[in-house]
């Protein structure tokens, strides 16, 4: 079933996690962020942006769950673009 619909600025859905309260995260490719969504509700819950405009995946580690893992791709990107994203196809911890 659907549980919401990207806004236009949130772009391409592409990696997806659960948190340990049960909410989705969504990478959103071109979008340059992550959103947290209540799949029970469909709504909109929090987002984090990054620096980087093509978030890939993400997942959680650490100790206690607590430490978001976002990468990013630089895949196709020309020498301007990368320029003004020199982090573009890192990984990021949240």
């Amino acid at each position: 079933r659907s549980i919401y619909k990207l806004e236009k600025e949130e772009s391409i859905p592409d990696g997806m996690c659960i948190d340990t309260e049960g909410k989705l995260w969504v990478a959103c490719y071109d979008g340059g962020r992550v959103i947290r969504l209540d799949p029970e509700t469909g709504k909109r819950l929090q987002t984090v942006k990054l620096p980087v405009d093509k978030t890939t995946s993400c997942c959680f580690g650490g100790k206690d769950y607590s430490e978001m893992y976002v990468t990013s791709a630089s895949d196709g990107m020309d020498k301007e673009s990368l320029s003004r994203q020199p982090q573009a196809g890192g990984i990021f911890k949240v």
